[in-house]
């Protein structure tokens, strides 16, 4: 028997379907760099291999993702200018954005929650389906820091520009159920069908990847975004979280949020 760690990303490719799995519910699947690293080969997997036609992001245990490693945005925290800030923070945003620019359908399936980095990745993909009592929370007001990875960009291609800025910028924390009144996610269903559902959703792009890849390009050629694109969001974006990382500083990351979202 092995007494090897399991991995904390689960891939699989079969029946022309992708699988992206975050497995490191220990910490609430909290994206770390070695994640983001295994996100960028799976995207890479999915970008090469024509057999595939679409992809699904799902997690194990009983939250999607609390967002980026704190332990990384605390080493970022203690010199935000330096060069090794800028690559850790940009490596998991970079994870995220590859997932959202995937040549195939992608669906997430959201369980629990998702925050921060966490709800950016959620909001990647092509539709979102959650778990009706889930928690959606920007969580950088919360965490005293800017956001980050683009993320009103992410939140202005579902909401209206009110929507967006309650979320985004006051940090108010919406439901599964809410998210889909507001057009946010597409239909939510137990954790324990949630999955099944996405996969069910993929069912036909999977059994024609060269058409399902057209139609995805169309789509977002047709679609948008019609402001500033997600690519520049992430370039504004940037600067301004480092210099909030940096106003932080390193032991900042000891002191509990005022509302930690995360923990819930």
């Amino acid at each position: 028997m092995s007494n090897q760690p399991e991995a904390p990303v689960r891939v699989s490719f079969e029946g022309g379907i992708a699988r992206l799995t975050l497995a490191n519910p220990q910490r609430k699947n909290a994206i770390s760099l070695d994640m983001a690293k295994m996100i960028d080969d799976f995207c890479n997997r999915v970008e090469t291999d024509t057999t595939i036609g679409g992809a699904v992001v799902d997690s194990v245990g009983d939250y999607f993702c609390s967002g980026a490693d704190t332990k990384d945005l605390a080493a970022s925290s203690s010199q935000p200018a330096s060069t090794e800030a800028l690559l850790r923070t940009s490596a998991v945003y970079e994870a995220f954005v590859r997932v959202g620019t995937l040549p195939v359908p992608t669906v997430a399936a959201v369980v629990g929650g998702a925050v921060g980095a966490g709800l950016n990745l959620a909001l990647a993909v092509d539709v979102l389906l959650v778990t009706p009592d889930c928690v959606l929370d920007s969580g950088f007001l919360a965490r005293g820091i800017h956001p980050g990875g683009g993320h009103f960009s992410l939140l202005g291609r579902s909401l209206n520009r009110q929507q967006a800025m309650a979320i985004g910028m006051l940090g108010a924390p919406i439901s599964g159920d809410q998210a889909v009144r507001l057009g946010l996610a597409w239909s939510a269903h137990p954790g324990d069908t949630i999955t099944q559902e996405a996969l069910r959703l993929l069912r036909g792009v999977s059994e024609d990847p060269d058409l399902a890849r057209r139609i995805k390009r169309s789509a977002e050629v047709e679609l948008g975004p019609q402001a500033v694109s997600w690519a520049a969001a992430v370039e504004v974006e940037r600067g301004v979280q480092m210099w909030s990382l940096g106003r932080k500083t390193e032991a900042g990351w000891q002191k509990k949020p005022a509302r930690a979202v995360a923990e819930r």
